[in-house]
């Protein structure tokens, strides 16, 4: 017998055990764990903060950028769903301050 075929004897044996397709397995569990765990944390902190914008009538330049940036477009690129977006798209129309008091007299 050629070192060669016991090379690919061990590695079928291997490849072929419970064990081994048992760790792949946690490991994929665990990871998709803690992207379902992050996805929603980001989805209960849009949806919070995204609510609270619409309600007060406003946003500041700096809490729409940390919202869309560091929270939404991450959130979307993992796959996230359609109500965040509907609210970022109510948020994106929101005026970018308080309005002034002329304006709010009108």
């Amino acid at each position: 017998m050629q070192w060669y075929e016991i090379a690919l004897t061990v590695l079928g044996s291997i490849l072929a055990s419970n064990g081994l397709w048992s760790l792949i397995s946690r490991i994929v569990d665990k990871r998709s764990g803690k992207d379902r765990l992050l996805m929603g944390l980001a989805y209960s902190e849009i949806i919070n903060r995204a609510e609270q914008y619409i309600q007060r009538g406003y946003i500041s330049t700096d809490e729409y950028n940390e919202l869309d940036r560091y929270l939404y477009e991450p959130y979307k690129k993992m796959g996230g769903n359609g109500t965040a977006a509907r609210l970022m798209e109510q948020v994106q129309k929101l005026p970018p301050c308080p309005p002034s008091r002329k304006e709010k007299q009108l």
